[in-house]
C-alpha cells in the first residue's frame, strides 16, 4: 500500500508541474511569439490632427504615433495606416474594419462596442470655437449662442459635454453632427455654414479660430475592436512598460504636441484685461551679468540672452502682444528692493528655492535659461568638493541668488561677500575664501582672469535655474510670464546664451596687443615698412607671418568658450549648436545617416570620494581618451560631468557597430591593464540611429540613445 501511495503522489506531482508549465507558457504566448519574430500586422485608424500628423515629405508624427511607435517596440506590432475622419474611423473600429484607434474617451454605450485600455493615453480639454471674423461672441454672457449652429463630432463624447453646458449656461443653440475631418469642419466656420464649432483644445489658432469658452475634459484611450482580446492584452502589457519606463511620458508628449498649440495660445480675457490697463511689463535686470542680461554701454538697451527671450515671449500669444520695458540695476539686490519698492513689475535673473522665495513674498515662473553650476577653486585646492566642511564660498554682497544655492546644495558652506565676482575671485586666490561658484556660461567671459589668478573649474554636477520673480499678489502677470516659458523655444535660448557668451569672451586685437606687448614692435615695424617702403621683401613676408599668427591666436581664444576646460573636446554649448545646425540640415535637405552614441562614466562619484577630484579629473580624461581613440572621424562631446556625446556621419555611420564592438574590446582590455582604480575605464554606452519616421528632431534620437545608455549602465551595474 505504501508503494503504491508513493507512485499516486508522484503522478500527482508531475501533473501539477505539467499545468503550471502550461499556464506559464500561456502567459507568456504574446512575447514569445514577437521573439520569435511572428509580427502581427495592426489595422490603426489615422485621423490628421495633433495626435496624427503628416509632413510635406510623408513623414509622420503626432501625439499618438509616437506612443504607438513605443508600443509597437514592446509587442513588434507592424502598423497598416487606415486614414479618414474621426466618425468615420470610430464606425470602422466598431464594424471591425480596423483594430485599434487612439483619442477615445469612455462611455458606458460605446464599453459595449469596443474594447478599451487599461491605461489612458492622457487628459484633453474640449473648447467651443469661432471663427476670428465672427463679432458677434462674447465671453461676458453666452446669449449669442441661442439659435446659432454649433458643429461636433457625431458619437463622440462632446455631443453630451455641450448639451450640459447649454444647461448651465441657459443657452440654446442647434447641435449639427459632423462626420467630415476636422479641417473641413473648420473651413464650414469660416465659410459661414456653421457659428461654432465644439472640438479639442490642441485645434485653433489666430487664422482658424478662436476659443470662447471650455466645454469640459476627459481622459482618453486606445480602444480595440471586439474580438480582439490578444491585442488588448498586448496593448495593457506594452502601455504598463511604458509608465514603469518613465511615469511623466504622456505629459512630456502633451508638452510637445498640445500644450503650444490650439487654445493654449490664447490669453485669457482676464490676462488681456491685465495687459491693456497695465501697459508695458516692467522688468527690473542685473546689469554687467552676461550672456543673461547687460545694458548696452553704448546704446542703453538691454542685451543679452534676456533680450532674445522676450522678443520671443512679445509674440508668442495670438489675441495680444505682451510689451517689456527693462530696467537695469547694479546688483540682484537692488533689483529686488525695486521689486518690493513697485519700481518694477518682475525681476530677472532670479534662482531662489521656493521657501527663499515664500519668505520674500515672492513666486518663481518656470525656467526660464538653465546653466550648469562650476566652482571656481585654486589650482592647488581641487579637492574641495569633497570637503563638507570648512569650505569658504565668496558671493555678491546681497546675491540671494546664488546664497540660495549654496543653501539648498552646500548647506554646509559659509559665505563671504564681496562687491562683485571680480573681487569675488581675487579672493579665491589670495586665499580668503576657497571657491566661488559661476555658471558655465559666466566662466567663459572670466577665462583670462582665472588662468592669470592660477584658479581652474570644477563641475559641480548641479545645475543653476534662472527664473523671474513676481511679488504675490501679482496673478495675471505670473499666468502670463508663465505661460510664455511654455512657448520660447529652449534650443533657440541656449544658442543665445552660446552666442552672447562666444561675444563676451572674444578678445580684440588691441587688447590683444596690450596683454601682449612684444606685439608693438611688430606693429611698428608693419608701419614704418608701409610708410618708407623701404623694407626688404622677407621682412614684410616676417611681417605678414606675425600678423597671422596674431590673427590665430585670437581664434584659438575665440573658440575656448566652445571647449571643455579638462578634457579638450567640444563641451555642452558647442553640442547644442552643432545639433540645431543639423536639425535645420534635416528641415532643408533630404537626410544621411546619422547616428548619436551617448556615453556615461560609471562610478565616478565612488573615485572622486576615495581617491580625490584629482583621480577623478584623470578618470574622465582617459574615459575622453578612449572615446576619441574610437571615434576618430566623429565629433566628440563633454555634455555633463560624467557624459560624452559622439555624432555619427558618413564613414563612422556606415561602421558604427564596428566601431562599437571595437570600443567594447578597447574599454576590456584597459581594465584588464590597468591596476589603478581610476585608469581602469568603465564605460556605459548607448547608440541611436535618427530615424525620420519616428523622430521629429535629433533630440528624439538623442533621447532614444540616452535610454539605451541607462539600460546599458543597468547591466553593467548588474
Amino acid at each position: 500500500m505504501k508503494h503504491h501511495g508513493k507512485r499516486y503522489d508522484h503522478i500527482m506531482q508531475t501533473v501539477i508541474f505539467s499545468l503550471c508549465l502550461i499556464i506559464i507558457t500561456a502567459l507568456a504566448l504574446p512575447f514569445t511569439a514577437y521573439a520569435a519574430g511572428n509580427e502581427k500586422t495592426v489595422r490603426v485608424g489615422w485621423y490628421e490632427s495633433p495626435f496624427n500628423m503628416t509632413d510635406k515629405f510623408g513623414r509622420r508624427s503626432g501625439y499618438a504615433y509616437e506612443i504607438q511607435q513605443k508600443i509597437a517596440a514592446y509587442t513588434g506590432w507592424k502598423y497598416e495606416y487606415v486614414e479618414g475622419s474621426w466618425p468615420e474611423l470610430m464606425q470602422m473600429l466598431i464594424d471591425g474594419k480596423i483594430d485599434v484607434m487612439s483619442d477615445i474617451s469612455y462611455t458606458e454605450e460605446r464599453s459595449k462596442l469596443v474594447l478599451y485600455s487599461s491605461y489612458p493615453m492622457g487628459t484633453e480639454e474640449y473648447y467651443l470655437f469661432v471663427s476670428p471674423d465672427n463679432t458677434e461672441y462674447s465671453t461676458d454672457s453666452y446669449e449669442w449662442l441661442n439659435g446659432k449652429k454649433v458643429g461636433i463630432n457625431k458619437g463622440s463624447v462632446m455631443v453630451g459635454m455641450f448639451s450640459d453646458w447649454q444647461a448651465a449656461n441657459n443657452t440654446n443653440a442647434n447641435i449639427v453632427e459632423l462626420t467630415c475631418p476636422e479641417d473641413e469642419s473648420i473651413e464650414k466656420l469660416h465659410r459661414g455654414e456653421l457659428d461654432a464649432y465644439v472640438i479639442l483644445d490642441a485645434y485653433g489658432g489666430s487664422d482658424k479660430s478662436i476659443p470662447v469658452a471650455k466645454i469640459g475634459s476627459s481622459d482618453f484611450f486606445f480602444a480595440v475592436r471586439n474580438g480582439r482580446p490578444d491585442l488588448l492584452n498586448e496593448l495593457n502589457a506594452a502601455m504598463s512598460r511604458i509608465q514603469d519606463e518613465n511615469r511623466f511620458y504622456y505629459q512630456q508628449l502633451y508638452d510637445k504636441y498640445i500644450s503650444t498649440s490650439g487654445a493654449n495660445v490664447f490669453l485669457k480675457e482676464a490676462e488681456k484685461s491685465f495687459l491693456s490697463g497695465h501697459g508695458p511689463i516692467r522688468i527690473g535686470y542685473k546689469d554687467n551679468c552676461m550672456p543673461f542680461c547687460d545694458k548696452d554701454d553704448e546704446t542703453g538697451e538691454l542685451t543679452g540672452a534676456l533680450k532674445d527671450y522676450l522678443e520671443y515671449a512679445s509674440g508668442c500669444f495670438a489675441n495680444a502682444q505682451p510689451e517689456f520695458e527693462p530696467v537695469a540695476y547694479s546688483s540682484s539686490e537692488a533689483a529686488m528692493s525695486a521689486l518690493k519698492n513697485g519700481e518694477v513689475d518682475c525681476v530677472f535673473p532670479a534662482s531662489m528655492s521656493i521657501y527663499d522665495a515664500e519668505k520674500l513674498g515672492l513666486f518663481m515662473t518656470p525656467a526660464v535659461m538653465k546653466a550648469e553650476i562650476y566652482a571656481v577653486v585654486r589650482k592647488s585646492n581641487q579637492g574641495i568638493l569633497t570637503n563638507k566642511h570648512d569650505v569658504v564660498a565668496a558671493v555678491e554682497y546681497g546675491d540671494q541668488n546664488y546664497n540660495s544655492v549654496i543653501s539648498d546644495h552646500f548647506p554646509e558652506w559659509k559665505t563671504a561677500e564681496y562687491p562683485d565676482i571680480q573681487s569675488c575671485l581675487k579672493a579665491v586666490k589670495s586665499g580668503d575664501a576657497d571657491a566661488v561658484l559661476i555658471s558655465n556660461y559666466q566662466y567663459n567671459h572670466f577665462i583670462k582672469l582665472c588662468d592669470r589668478y592660477n584658479l581652474t573649474s570644477l563641475p559641480t554636477a548641479e545645475e543653476l535655474e534662472l527664473y523671474i520673480a513676481v511679488s504675490s499678489g501679482s496673478n495675471e502677470l505670473y499666468s502670463i510670464l508663465t505661460r510664455t516659458t511654455c512657448f520660447v523655444n529652449t534650443s533657440a535660448i541656449n544658442a543665445s546664451l552660446m552666442q552672447y557668451s562666444t561675444d563676451e569672451s572674444k578678445t580684440s586685437l588691441i587688447e590683444f596687443i596690450r596683454d601682449n606687448p612684444p606685439i608693438d614692435l611688430a606693429v611698428i615695424v608693419i608701419i614704418f615698412a608701409f610708410l618708407a617702403v623701404i623694407i626688404a621683401q622677407n621682412r614684410l613676408i616676417t611681417v605678414k607671418k606675425d600678423a597671422e599668427n596674431t590673427h590665430n591666436q585670437v581664434e584659438y581664444l575665440n573658440k575656448k568658450v566652445y571647449l571643455d576646460p579638462l578634457t579638450s573636446v567640444r563641451n555642452k554649448g558647442a553640442f547644442d549648436v552643432y545639433i540645431k545646425r543639423l536639425n535645420d540640415q534635416l528641415d532643408r535637405e533630404s537626410e544621411e545617416g546619422i547616428a548619436i552614441a551617448i556615453f556615461d562614466c560609471n562610478e565616478l562619484k565612488y573615485i572622486n570620494d576615495k581617491y580625490g577630484h584629482d583621480k577623478g579629473d584623470i578618470y574622465i580624461q582617459a574615459s575622453c581618451s578612449q572615446i576619441c581613440r574610437v571615434f576618430k572621424h566623429s565629433p566628440v562631446f563633454r555634455i555633463g560631468g560624467d557624459e560624452f556625446a559622439v555624432i555619427l556621419q558618413n564613414e563612422d555611420f556606415e561602421n558604427r557597430e564596428q566601431l562599437r564592438s571595437q570600443f567594447e574590446q578597447n574599454i576590456e582590455k584597459t581594465c584588464a591593464d590597468n591596476e589603478n582604480r581610476w585608469e581602469q575605464i568603465y564605460l556605459a554606452m548607448g547608440m541611436a540611429d535618427y530615424d525620420p519616421q519616428t523622430d521629429s528632431m535629433l533630440e528624439d534620437t538623442i533621447h532614444r540613445a540616452d535610454r539605451k545608455m541607462y539600460e546599458n549602465k543597468r547591466i553593467l551595474k548588474g
